[in-house]
């Protein structure tokens, strides 16, 4: 049976492991889904070893960074990000080989691109961690201008108390990376002067607990559009199986 998994650290809330191993349950494949929580990326190698039918795994926080020098090869789109979400695993007699991907820009483009028309080329990234460099390079992909949102002042940032309502005008495309708002915490939302917001303004938000976050909330309210991350993260993971399963 082969298997694939997850690493990350922790791994209580995991997306992955149910999804997959219902989508093996539904399409009769003999594959199992498990869940690597390791407290340290040096302990790939011994996954790897003990696991030998393993044939991909994804890759979650805090490892999407440090799991790149464990591998043989990485795509052009994960190095431009400078993180891989996704491994395929090639075995060559007693050779392990591995090859990096990310399909985080992937689901995520897909699923934002149908939200967009000509009214929007400038975009706010809220947050400067893993996600928000696939995020980055997504929107730039479709043709939209970026800028990064920090609490803290780091060099290609600007900060909440800058964004005024000519700023939230401008750069009406708006994509939370942070974790504000997410359970349990959904009475907590990006500090933004949501009232300068109206039907040209996109507020798209990777997390996808609750449904509905008071970010989404409070920009729908003055005539936003909104969507939750779970169709990127579904797209992620259509992406992720493919990458396991392509030829080279």
């Amino acid at each position: 049976m082969e298997k694939y998994g997850l690493i990350g650290y922790p791994l209580e809330h995991s997306f992955s492991i149910s999804y997959f191993n219902q989508k093996f349950t539904d399409e009769n494949i003999n594959a199992v889904y498990e869940n690597f929580e390791i407290p340290t990326i040096d302990l790939l190698p011994e996954v790897l070893d003990s696991n030998p039918d393993l044939r991909g795994f994804n890759v979650t926080i805090p490892y999407k960074q440090k799991v790149i020098p464990f591998l043989d090869s990485i795509s052009p789109e994960a190095r431009a990000i400078g993180a891989v979400n996704v491994v395929k695993v090639e075995r060559d007699g007693t050779r392990i080989i591995l090859k990096g991907y990310n399909s985080d820009v992937i689901g995520f483009t897909k699923s934002i691109e149908p939200m967009l028309d000509n009214s929007h080329t400038k975009a706010l990234i809220l947050g400067t961690g893993g996600a928000s460099r696939a995020i980055d390079y997504g929107l730039k992909s479709l043709g939209l201008e970026t800028v990064f949102v920090s609490r803290y002042q780091r060099p290609g940032t600007i900060q909440y108390e800058n964004i005024t309502p000519d700023v939230i005008k401008e750069y009406n495309v708006i994509v939370n990376c942070t974790p504000c708002g997410m359970y349990p915490h959904s009475d907590e939302c990006p500090d933004l002067p949501y009232e300068a917001m109206d039907q040209h303004t996109i507020l798209y938000d990777l997390i996808y607990n609750p449904d509905t976050t008071l970010f989404m909330q409070k920009g729908a309210e003055h005539g936003a559009s909104t969507k939750n991350g779970l169709e990127m993260l579904l797209l992620q993971a259509f992406a992720s199986w493919e990458f396991w399963n392509k030829d080279n």
